[in-house]
């Protein structure tokens, strides 16, 4: 059986004032919250169980989803009663025996999530982390000069592209041996650790559609491309 954890706890600090009396996970696309899009796709994917890590506002959250029912998938929570980290609170859930898919809650994207968890499963690794690729352009000219203060090169305006987390992960359950129960912990520092270990630990790329929705502008555009490609992210309506 599939199973993922939905990390669904922070505090949204970037969504505020809408946050602070509203969990982030419930912050809606057009008439459809968040968490309930990251569900759908999952029930859809064939994931057999779904475990929400909640904190901050965690009664609504419980209130809003129940047991999942209305959703075709079981859903059950953990509630930290401290914030953990990302990380943390993989060790407060039990149960964990197999191969297990972890993201955060408000994530948009058009994933596989089920080939991903798969994949994973027959790699060996211990982890793996999906990634999507960005590019930052500077907005200035870079000049680069040796030790003796003369010009060496001249770049206008570069662009530089580069591989970020997406917010989605895949563990083997021997990642729980390094994670104490009631620490904090965030995922890179976890990644981090399992390298210094000598685990192996897979970048999957990822070309596909995916937004975090973590500012107010990225909220908005959310917005706007859910309710322009609704069936990419919910095929199952159609």
């Amino acid at each position: 059986m599939r199973r993922a954890v939905i990390l669904a706890g922070g505090k949204g600090t970037r969504l505020e004032p809408y946050t602070t009396v509203f969990p982030k996970p419930l912050m809606p696309l057009g008439d459809t919250p968040i968490l309930e899009v990251v569900l759908r796709q999952l029930a859809h994917a064939g994931f057999g169980r779904a475990t929400l890590a909640v904190g901050h506002l965690a009664e609504l959250i419980e209130a809003f989803f129940g047991d999942g029912g209305k959703l075709g998938i079981p859903i059950d929570y953990s509630r930290e009663d401290r914030p953990l980290g990302t990380a943390g609170p993989l060790a407060l859930i039990e149960g964990l025996t197999e191969p297990f898919l972890v993201m955060n809650g408000d994530v948009l994207a058009a994933v596989d999530y089920a080939a991903f968890l798969d994949v994973h499963a027959t790699s060996g690794a211990i982890a793996s982390v999906l990634t999507a690729r960005r590019a930052t352009q500077v907005d200035f000219g870079i000049v680069e000069a040796n030790e003796r203060g003369e010009i060496t090169g001249y770049i206008e305006k570069p662009t530089h592209e580069y591989y970020v987390s997406t917010g989605v992960y895949a563990f083997s359950p021997s990642v729980l041996r390094h994670i104490a129960p009631g620490e904090h912990l965030d995922f890179p520092d976890l990644v981090l650790r399992l390298i210094n270990e000598g685990e192996h630990v897979r970048a999957v790329p990822f070309d596909g559609y995916w937004l975090d929705i973590g500012r107010h502008d990225d909220f908005a555009r959310a917005q706007e491309e859910f309710a322009a490609k609704r069936a990419l992210f919910l095929p199952a309506e159609d």
